[in-house]
């Protein structure tokens, strides 16, 4: 399931696992346990984004602390749109490594999110909205603030609000034609019934599962899997995982139906 990140190789629409950890990352620095140590590579897990090839477009959900290590070992190249999930850090704080991209770019690069997000992007980088950002080398954003479902070029995206932290959060269903419809929700603790309804009996359900434990503010496993019956999701993928979560372990604990994502998996 794990192909070269050459564009070439890229099918009419496929979803790129870029990172699956939580906001730490794993290793977590200073940790010895089991899974900060894993040689398992499917334990490496970098902060969670995922990038979507729809036709010729490509899309970036969530600019994370580590897009460029993500970028350059699935080897991206272009983007088309960058959709946000929320105004946390580590969804935000890789929003300068975007330079690369705006300078393959003639036009400002479209930047879709709630209007929270949109104005902690102007507090936090703030040189970039500005008039006088005028320089090829810097990020030029084009803000559209998502107040209802949208398109871009033929892939539709519909927004997911949920609750997670006490800040607007979304996750997106993504419905591209011919293909089975995909839902996101990578930070989320309740999903809202009128959210559930809009992901009822989706194909492919993406979903949040922190750790086996209770969280405040994002799903345990067991939560997770609850969930994902209430949807009647076909299939579903856990992620955002943190480090009491060893792939091969958790894996093996989950219905068919059911995986464990990993950095650089892809969803054909």
């Amino acid at each position: 399931m794990q192909a070269s990140g050459s564009e070439s190789m890229a099918a009419e629409f496929e979803l790129t696992f870029l990172g699956t950890g939580t906001s730490v990352g794993i290793p977590v620095i200073g940790c010895d346990c089991p899974v900060c140590t894993s040689p398992d590579p499917r334990d490496t897990r970098t902060r969670s984004s995922i990038h979507l090839a729809a036709g010729r477009l490509r899309v970036l959900v969530d600019s994370g602390p580590d897009l460029r290590e993500q970028a350059l070992r699935e080897k991206l190249r272009r983007l088309d749109a960058v959709l946000y999930t929320h105004a946390h850090v580590d969804h935000l704080a890789g929003f300068d490594e975007l330079r690369a991209f705006c300078w393959r770019r003639e036009s400002p690069l479209p930047m879709h999110a709630s209007r929270h997000t949109l104005d902690t992007l102007r507090q936090m980088f703030g040189w970039a909205f500005s008039e006088k950002n005028v320089y090829k080398g810097y990020v030029k954003p084009d803000p559209v603030e998502i107040d209802g479902a949208f398109e871009i070029e033929r892939l539709h995206v519909t927004p997911l609000p949920v609750d997670h932290a006490g800040i607007p959060t979304l996750g997106f269903l993504f419905e591209f034609p011919g293909n089975p419809p995909v839902a996101y929700l990578p930070d989320v603790k309740h999903i809202p019934d009128p959210t559930l309804g809009l992901i009822r009996n989706v194909d492919i359900l993406i979903i949040d599962a922190l750790r086996p434990g209770a969280h405040p503010t994002h799903m345990s496993v067991g939560e997770a899997l609850s969930a994902i019956e209430r949807t009647g999701a076909a299939k579903a993928w856990l992620t955002h995982l943190g480090h009491d979560n060893s792939h091969a372990a958790l894996e093996a604990s989950l219905p068919p139906h059911i995986r464990v994502a990993h950095d650089g998996l892809r969803l054909p």
